[in-house]
């Protein structure tokens, strides 16, 4: 990490007619500037909407996700008077910088943050990654329905088009590192390949049974990483030698032939295990994992199943971005190009707030997973607008900033579980169909329409 004072110098000269100026520190107005150039744009230089603003408006949209576009305009610009855009201005100026230029910013900015001496970020040496995704559902539009599909089940569809998340997170600090979006109806298995060409040697993968494919385990171990993920109990898996801990080492095949066959099969471990206390979800339940890390000396079965739990940190980075950040049943952006746009505003967004905790968490030297990220949402919504003009006051801001984060240490976790069950009935309302999307609208004014019966 660079320190404050060197990025007070650079923040100097740029114009602090922006709110958000203090937060280039994190996302520099260069890289921002690189992307708009490499996407085809930076052209435009509108005194009040120009590209370089416009981004970081985005970027707001998943701090403020709330508020209006001109309550965030007057949360990013010091009010002028008649200086305020409308709704349809700001609207066409994010149709103007598109979506390519928040793809090429989140590729150059975003990146891991964990260092040797994080708590919780590394397991011997290992960086710990997961892999999970979710959904969010779309304002219900022709196009985005076209474009991204809608949920089906038994009952039939669902009541939005849905938009879908694949990502790939840094355990220890919640960083989405790399991520794909694609509509509903893409498999999250056919979206993994991709994000596992980032992996690199020294990583540890965490990933849940429904990632249990013989191709993504060998696509891990061809990029020299590690495994430690969740196996079907229903695989066939044939012991070749036990270990001194329980576990045992077995080989996996890509196909039922290729396994009576004995070819090109991957030697892993596998660990079978079960739960004795009766308040814990899976009691009694035969549990199976697989991995790469071969030696039972060094890492220990009962180790293991420890640390594959771990990858629930990835579904608490998850609901951070959409419980509390989001804070919106529906995203606001009615085109898919906006609704594309809005979530790598609302992931980058995401990733400077983490920054800011990982910084916080230096200070109050604990782990980033024990500061409170509603607490720092807050705080910088609330702070935000003090942003000082001059540099130095600017400098001093941050620190106080950083500083009230780092007072926002949680206690460690408790020892608890929570059932996963939902407490909200089905609606007693009709289910909304086609034909109440262009439902008849009045021609007469109501005091017209009023008929006395007599």
């Amino acid at each position: 990490m660079f320190s404050i004072g060197k990025e007070a110098v650079k923040l100097a000269p740029w114009s602090t007619r922006q709110r958000l100026s203090a937060l280039k520190r994190i996302i520099p107005q260069a890289q921002v500037k690189a992307a708009l150039r490499r996407a085809g744009r930076g052209q435009t230089f509108c005194r009040r909407t120009g590209d370089v603003f416009m981004v970081w408006l985005m970027v707001g949209l998943g701090f403020f996700s709330t508020d209006c576009y001109r309550q965030l305009y007057r949360w990013l610009v010091p009010w002028k008077k008649n200086d305020v855009p409308g709704r349809s201005t700001l609207c066409e100026a994010r149709h103007r910088v598109g979506v390519k230029v928040l793809v090429q910013l989140a590729a150059a900015v975003v990146q891991l943050l964990a260092q040797p001496g994080t708590v919780g970020a590394f397991y011997c040496g290992l960086r710990l990654m997961a892999l999970d995704g979710f959904k969010v559902d779309v304002p219900d539009a022709p196009e985005s329905d076209r474009v991204f599909g809608r949920p089906r089940n038994g009952r039939g569809q669902g009541g939005f088009p849905q938009i879908q998340v694949l990502g790939l997170v840094e355990v220890g600090t919640h960083v989405f590192w790399k991520w794909l979006v694609k509509g509903c109806h893409i498999g999250e298995t056919c979206m993994v390949p991709p994000l596992l060409q980032h992996l690199t040697a020294g990583m540890l993968l965490l990933w849940d049974r429904g990632f249990a494919s013989f191709a993504l385990v060998q696509q891990v171990m061809s990029q020299r990483a590690h495994l430690l993920v969740r196996w079907k109990a229903n695989r066939i898996v044939t012991p070749i030698r036990p270990l001194t801990d329980g576990s045992y080492l077995a080989y996996i095949y890509a196909c039922e032939r290729d396994r009576k066959a004995q070819r090109g099969g991957l030697l892993v471990r596998i660990i079978e295990y079960t739960l004795r206390e009766p308040a814990r979800g899976g009691r009694a339940q035969k549990h199976r994992l697989l991995t790469t890390l071969l030696d039972e000396k060094l890492h220990p079965a009962r180790t293991l199943i420890e640390l594959y739990h771990v990858r629930w940190e990835e579904e608490l980075a998850i609901d951070e971005l959409k419980t509390h950040a989001m804070e919106r049943p529906v995203l606001r952006s009615q085109t898919p190009a906006g609704v594309v746009q809005e979530i790598y505003g609302l992931l980058l967004a995401h990733y400077v707030l983490r920054t800011l905790m990982f910084e916080a968490a230096q200070r109050a030297a604990v782990s980033p997973l024990r500061i409170s990220f509603v607490g720092t949402l807050k705080i910088l919504r609330c702070r935000l607008p003090e942003c000082p003009q001059g540099a130095k006051g600017r400098n001093r801001w941050w620190d106080r900033l950083l500083e009230e984060m780092a007072e926002e240490t949680i206690p460690p976790r408790r020892n608890r579980i929570n059932p996963r069950v939902i407490k909200r009935p089905q609606s007693k309302w009709l289910k909304k169909r086609p034909c109440h999307r262009q439902t008849p609208q009045p021609t007469r004014p109501f005091r017209d329409s009023i008929e006395i019966l007599r």
